[in-house]
Order: structure tokens, then C-alpha cells, then sequence
């Protein structure tokens, strides 16, 4: 076990931090972007699980693992999402996703 575990764990915990982010922007606003991005970021969640649990069970493939999760990562930052701050929020608010509601 190397700290590319670690690594993978912290990417794996991103991936989920930004899918439940993304669903709580679109059950307060209703947005398609975010609808979209809701839906897929399951199966981005999936993948970066799959690789964490691949770089857990054999210290062999680590770099594949890492590479699936960073997979994730990108592919989850690349869905197109609509404007939801006007540009006067704190960066908290927008960590934490808190949108107006419509």
C-alpha cells in the first residue's frame, strides 16, 4: 500500500463531494445542466469507487486505479451546467452549493 491509495481515496471523495453538490444545486434550482450533471455524476461516482476499490484489492494496479479516478474527475468537471451565482457569492457559497431557489 503506497500513498497512491490515498491519493485515490481523496479523488473518490472529491467525485462524490461534487455529485451530491451538483444534485443539491439542482433540487434548489431545477435546472436541466444540473439535472444532467446529477444523473451522470452516479456513474462518475461509480467509476472513481471502482478505482479506489481496484487500487485497495491489488498494490499492482495503482496507477490504473489512479487513472480511472482522475478519469472521473475530468470527465465530471466537463458536463455543461448553467450560470447559477451572479458573481457576489463567497467562495463557501459556492463550495457548498447553496443556490437560490426557483
Amino acid at each position: 500500500m503506497t500513498y497512491l491509495l490515498y491519493v485515490a481515496g481523496l479523488g473518490t471523495a472529491a467525485t462524490f463531494f461534487l455529485w451530491l453538490r451538483d444534485a443539491r444545486i439542482f433540487y434548489r434550482t431545477a435546472l436541466p445542466g444540473y439535472r444532467q450533471a446529477a444523473y451522470r455524476g452516479v456513474l462518475y461516482t461509480a467509476l472513481a469507487l471502482a478505482g479506489f476499490l481496484m487500487a485497495y484489492s491489488s498494490p499492482d494496479l495503482e496507477f490504473l486505479a489512479l487513472g480511472a479516478v482522475l478519469l472521473a474527475l475530468y470527465l465530471q468537471g466537463r458536463v455543461e451546467k448553467e450560470g447559477v451565482w451572479q458573481g457576489n457569492e463567497s467562495a463557501l457559497t459556492r463550495f457548498l452549493g447553496k443556490a437560490r431557489r426557483r
